[in-house]
């Protein structure tokens, strides 16, 4: 299936009874408080622009009320939306009827939620064969499809066991292989690891990644986390209030906060795991010598690999060996100190 992205345009939720009655008034400036104590109407999300781009994982991320599960349930209109437009392969998703809705949600469409949201009665193979089932599929069909997906999150040899007698992490991987059995486009995951221990989080981010390398599936990916949101991320959407304050790379995020809200999330971001060689090349000097990098390594496997090989020094190369810049592990060192104040802007771009 090819992937398409997603692109989330004027988006408005208004919780109310007359929520469409106070968008103006929010256009023009009334605030989340105002708006709920004056008129007791919730104010959800304030005009979301998001491109979230086919084939990666963009991360929506904030704390808690911040309005990012009721985003994320506006892509399958779980919500309906007060105004503005979800588009998905350049048809609106808020548009469409309830026949082209139920569609979108079967084929289209797979989710994973933080809770597992597994059949207690059913067996690992029954729940993961339940989205095929609902589409009509035949079970000759669809339990070699839910074998496949099994085997391939790790949980071979468990087909007959129930949920309770699995872990929250063996759980969590039952909910991933029901997505996939699904071969939808689109991977929405609601706070899927928050209930998680932190290593076995870990682990179920790697098994994502792995995955996603070969399926390339447009995701969406909610989480209060920054480290998990920047170990995903191929973009990040940081949300408070309902409004965006900021997206981008984890790397321009990092480097360049928009404000001091962004500021008190990252900093203690381990920067060094983050901010790549590419960020703070420099250009090669005429006639310089010295051990190559290869081009997407980060500052702390960098300053590794040179101290290891005892150079201060060392190329950014590309595909086919080349030459993009240099690096200095002076530069290096310094780059993952977290600054006092932020960094130029520039220095991001």
């Amino acid at each position: 299936m090819a992937s398409h992205g997603i692109e989330i345009r004027n988006l408005y939720k208004i919780f109310g009874p007359d929520g469409a009655s106070y968008i103006d008034r929010v256009k023009d400036g009334m605030s989340k408080a105002e708006l709920n104590e004056k008129y007791g109407h919730v104010l959800g999300l304030k005009d979301i622009n998001i491109s979230m781009p086919a084939g990666g994982i963009t991360v929506v991320m904030g704390l808690s009320g911040s309005g990012k599960s009721t985003l994320i349930r506006h892509i399958n209109r779980l919500i309906e939306p007060t105004s503005g437009e979800v588009l998905y392969d350049n048809v609106d998703v808020c548009r469409m009827n309830q026949t082209e809705l139920r569609e979108f949600r079967r084929h289209k469409t797979a989710m994973v939620f933080q809770k597992f949201a597994l059949l207690p009665h059913r067996t690992v193979m029954e729940n993961t064969v339940y989205g095929l089932d609902i589409q009509g599929i035949p079970r000759s069909r669809s339990e070699k499809t839910a074998q496949h997906w099994i085997e391939r999150v790790g949980l071979a040899g468990f087909e007959r066991h129930y949920p309770n007698q699995l872990s929250g992490g063996m759980q969590q991987r039952v909910g991933l292989a029901r997505a996939l059995a699904n071969d939808a486009d689109i991977l929405l995951m609601d706070e899927a690891y928050s209930a998680l221990d932190p290593l076995i989080r870990v682990d179920m981010q790697t098994v994502l990644l792995d995955l996603q390398q070969e399926l390339k599936k447009t995701v969406v990916f909610i989480t209060h986390d920054l480290d998990e949101a920047l170990r995903l991320g191929d973009k990040i959407a940081i949300l408070r209030d309902g409004e965006v304050v900021q997206q981008g790379t984890g790397q321009q995020i990092v480097l360049s906060p928009a404000d001091d809200y962004i500021t008190a999330f990252v900093k203690e971001v381990n920067r060094g795991r983050v901010i790549m060689v590419d960020t703070i090349m420099q250009p090669v000097p005429d006639g310089l010598q010295a051990m190559p990098l290869a081009s997407g390594t980060v500052l702390e496997a960098a300053a590794k690999e040179m101290t290891d090989a005892e150079q201060s020094k060392a190329i950014v190369t590309g595909d086919g060996g080349k030459p993009l810049g240099m690096v200095d592990l002076h530069t290096i060192i310094a780059a993952m100190v977290t600054p006092s104040t932020h960094m130029d802007p520039k220095i991001a771009a």
